[in-house]
């Protein structure tokens, strides 16, 4: 992964255990820490329209109040599975890496995803642990599966 001067998670555990200690942690798809934090303040931008949000775009890994009761591994294997098609789009797949991020919350993108300024890189994710966590999700019953847009939407065509 470039810049590898952050620790990396190889193991589903070590998130786990991240996520129980406090406070808010937050995962983001991306060519990592360097090239998000770059020069100035670390923004995103909506796909849709090129507007920059007042942060970087990242999902967190905070457990709802609804899901308190489920094992603490299967909500973070799920969160991970959830955004998981990111390492496909725009760069490619050797270019996306998962990587732990904290920071402070201060709005919504227009995915609802939140927007985290004052960020701090915590750790990158290794193959290994999405491997794990696709395992998880694939014991679960329920049928599921990542967030998608119609095909209509991309790319910005217009099929008139």
């Amino acid at each position: 992964m470039p810049g590898q001067t952050l620790p990396t998670y190889t193991a589903l555990h070590q998130l786990v255990e991240l996520i129980e200690e406090g406070p808010p942690v937050f995962v983001r798809w991306s060519r990592g820490p360097q090239a998000d934090l770059g020069e100035g303040s670390p923004v995103s931008r909506d796909g849709l329209t090129g507007t920059k949000m007042p942060g970087l775009s990242a999902n967190p890994l905070v457990f709802e109040e609804w899901a308190k009761d489920l094992p603490t591994a299967l909500w973070v294997a799920r969160r991970l599975c959830d955004y998981i098609h990111l390492r496909e789009q725009d760069q490619g797949p050797d270019d996306v890496h998962p990587w732990v991020l904290k920071g402070e919350e201060i709005g919504r993108g227009p995915d609802n995803e939140p927007l985290v300024r004052d960020v701090r890189p915590v750790a990158w994710i290794a193959e290994s642990v999405i491997a794990e966590a696709e395992e998880v999700v694939a014991r679960q019953r329920g049928a599921w599966g990542p967030l998608h847009r119609p095909t209509r939407y991309t790319h910005g065509e217009d099929d008139g």
